[in-house]
């Protein structure tokens, strides 16, 4: 046996509008259509997707306060870093840059979850 791919990542949020605002409106993710009967919302990613589950409760917590990147983390691949910061300041966002001097920063989502961002090569 070995595995052949990674399908999907579930992030668990506790108010699936906030969340979408930030998945949707910030990061520009594009919803795929889903048919389960429990709330949340898929986002395709190329050949890989994101699935946002509702769980009223949640809310994430850090291991390590000061390097947010050492926590559990998704990350993404972007054309325009500058352009996102700008976006997550606007939008009132605080955010970390890559410890290691790459193009790189991490931003918590409303739900406290971890979202590594780094400019594509």
């Amino acid at each position: 046996m070995k595995i052949l791919e990674c399908l999907h990542t579930a992030i668990l949020v506790s108010d699936l509008e906030r969340a979408q605002d930030f998945y949707q409106g910030i990061l520009g993710l594009a919803p795929v259509d889903r048919v389960l009967k429990f709330p949340g919302i898929w986002y395709q990613v190329g050949q890989y997707q994101i699935h946002l589950i509702v769980s009223p409760d949640f809310q994430a917590s850090l291991q390590e306060e000061a390097k947010w990147g050492r926590n559990s983390h998704i990350a993404f691949s972007v054309d325009d870093l500058e352009a996102l910061a700008k976006g997550l300041e606007a939008q009132g966002y605080s955010y970390q840059k890559s410890a290691s001097g790459r193009a790189a920063l991490f931003v918590r989502d409303p739900d406290g979850n971890v979202v590594e961002v780094s400019q594509s090569a």
